[in-house]
Protein backbone atom coordinates (compact mmCIF):
# COMPACT_ATOMS: atom_id res chain seq x y z
CA UNK A 1 0.00 0.00 0.00
CA UNK A 2 1.49 3.65 -0.95
CA UNK A 3 1.57 6.45 1.89
CA UNK A 4 -1.23 8.12 0.16
CA UNK A 5 -3.67 5.05 1.13
CA UNK A 6 -5.55 3.68 4.49
CA UNK A 7 -6.23 0.83 5.82
CA UNK A 8 -8.69 0.23 8.84
CA UNK A 9 -10.81 -2.72 10.73
CA UNK A 10 -14.13 -2.22 12.16
CA UNK A 11 -16.24 -5.03 13.64
CA UNK A 12 -14.25 -7.79 11.66
CA UNK A 13 -14.60 -5.55 8.62
CA UNK A 14 -11.32 -4.51 6.98
CA UNK A 15 -11.27 -1.72 4.20
CA UNK A 16 -8.05 -0.91 2.31
CA UNK A 17 -8.15 2.10 0.06
CA UNK A 18 -5.69 2.86 -2.58
CA UNK A 19 -5.47 6.24 -4.34
CA UNK A 20 -4.01 7.07 -7.46
CA UNK A 21 -3.90 10.45 -9.84
CA UNK A 22 -5.48 10.09 -13.27
CA UNK A 23 -3.35 12.46 -15.51
CA UNK A 24 -4.43 11.84 -18.74
CA UNK A 25 -8.10 12.84 -17.39
CA UNK A 26 -7.26 16.11 -15.83
CA UNK A 27 -7.49 19.62 -16.91
CA UNK A 28 -5.33 21.46 -14.43
CA UNK A 29 -5.55 24.69 -16.77
CA UNK A 30 -9.09 24.45 -15.61
CA UNK A 31 -8.96 24.01 -11.92
CA UNK A 32 -9.95 19.89 -12.71
CA UNK A 33 -8.05 17.17 -11.10
CA UNK A 34 -9.02 13.69 -11.41
CA UNK A 35 -7.91 10.70 -9.20
CA UNK A 36 -9.19 6.82 -8.42
CA UNK A 37 -9.33 5.08 -5.89
CA UNK A 38 -9.63 1.43 -5.30
CA UNK A 39 -11.39 -0.02 -2.26
CA UNK A 40 -10.87 -3.89 -1.06
CA UNK A 41 -13.14 -4.38 2.22
CA UNK A 42 -12.74 -8.02 3.59
CA UNK A 43 -14.94 -10.09 6.20
CA UNK A 44 -12.62 -11.09 8.56
CA UNK A 45 -15.44 -12.43 10.64
CA UNK A 46 -17.50 -15.30 10.93
CA UNK A 47 -20.61 -14.45 10.25
CA UNK A 48 -22.04 -12.69 6.84
CA UNK A 49 -22.60 -9.24 6.42
CA UNK A 50 -24.45 -7.00 3.63
CA UNK A 51 -23.09 -3.72 2.80
CA UNK A 52 -25.74 -1.04 2.79
CA UNK A 53 -24.85 2.10 1.94
CA UNK A 54 -22.35 4.73 1.80
CA UNK A 55 -20.96 7.95 3.47
CA UNK A 56 -17.98 9.48 2.00
CA UNK A 57 -16.62 13.57 2.96
CA UNK A 58 -14.35 14.57 0.39
CA UNK A 59 -12.34 17.63 1.03
CA UNK A 60 -10.42 19.91 -1.11
CA UNK A 61 -7.19 21.45 -0.68
CA UNK A 62 -8.74 24.68 0.19
CA UNK A 63 -10.93 23.55 3.06
CA UNK A 64 -14.05 23.07 1.48
CA UNK A 65 -16.40 19.60 2.30
CA UNK A 66 -18.41 17.75 0.38
CA UNK A 67 -20.86 14.83 1.32
CA UNK A 68 -21.78 12.51 -0.63
CA UNK A 69 -24.40 9.47 0.94
CA UNK A 70 -25.97 6.61 -1.13
CA UNK A 71 -26.83 2.79 -1.41
CA UNK A 72 -24.10 0.38 -1.96
CA UNK A 73 -21.60 1.43 -4.29
CA UNK A 74 -20.90 0.62 -7.80
CA UNK A 75 -24.83 -0.12 -8.30
CA UNK A 76 -24.10 -3.12 -6.27
CA UNK A 77 -24.74 -4.18 -2.04
CA UNK A 78 -22.92 -7.12 -1.75
CA UNK A 79 -22.78 -9.85 0.92
CA UNK A 80 -19.93 -11.04 2.45
CA UNK A 81 -19.28 -14.46 3.90
CA UNK A 82 -16.59 -14.63 6.51
CA UNK A 83 -13.47 -14.72 4.04
CA UNK A 84 -14.84 -12.98 1.46
CA UNK A 85 -13.45 -9.97 0.11
CA UNK A 86 -15.19 -7.36 -2.47
CA UNK A 87 -13.19 -4.94 -4.52
CA UNK A 88 -14.47 -1.82 -6.61
CA UNK A 89 -12.49 0.98 -8.13
CA UNK A 90 -14.96 4.42 -8.48
CA UNK A 91 -13.26 8.33 -9.33
CA UNK A 92 -13.50 11.32 -7.47
CA UNK A 93 -13.15 14.87 -9.35
CA UNK A 94 -11.32 17.81 -7.77
CA UNK A 95 -10.90 21.79 -8.17
CA UNK A 96 -7.38 21.31 -6.48
CA UNK A 97 -4.59 19.21 -7.08
CA UNK A 98 -4.43 17.61 -3.44
CA UNK A 99 -7.36 16.34 -1.33
CA UNK A 100 -8.50 13.60 1.65
CA UNK A 101 -11.22 11.29 1.99
CA UNK A 102 -12.49 9.07 4.22
CA UNK A 103 -15.94 8.28 5.64
CA UNK A 104 -18.20 4.94 6.46
CA UNK A 105 -19.80 1.95 5.01
CA UNK A 106 -23.24 1.03 6.78
CA UNK A 107 -23.29 -3.23 7.18
CA UNK A 108 -26.00 -5.60 8.38
CA UNK A 109 -25.53 -8.67 10.14
CA UNK A 110 -27.92 -11.70 9.61
CA UNK A 111 -29.83 -11.23 12.98
CA UNK A 112 -30.40 -7.13 11.67
CA UNK A 113 -27.35 -5.90 13.20
CA UNK A 114 -26.80 -2.49 11.76
CA UNK A 115 -23.44 -1.04 11.96
CA UNK A 116 -20.89 1.47 10.42
CA UNK A 117 -17.24 0.72 9.35
CA UNK A 118 -14.76 3.50 9.30
CA UNK A 119 -13.02 4.19 6.30
CA UNK A 120 -9.75 5.69 6.96
CA UNK A 121 -8.69 9.24 5.44
CA UNK A 122 -6.56 8.89 2.79
CA UNK A 123 -5.04 11.20 0.37
CA UNK A 124 -5.84 12.10 -3.24
CA UNK A 125 -2.99 14.14 -4.82
CA UNK A 126 -1.18 14.39 -8.23
CA UNK A 127 2.33 13.79 -6.31
CA UNK A 128 3.06 10.34 -5.31
CA UNK A 129 5.03 11.82 -2.26
CA UNK A 130 4.40 13.77 -0.04
CA UNK A 131 7.78 14.55 1.51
Amino acid sequence: MSELGSIHTTENIQIIVEPQYLPEESQPVDSFWVFTYEVVMTNMGQEPVQLLSRHWVITDANGNQENVRGPGVVGKQPILQEGDSFSYTSFCPLPTQMGTMHGTYQFRRDDGEVFDAKIAPFVLSTSTSLN
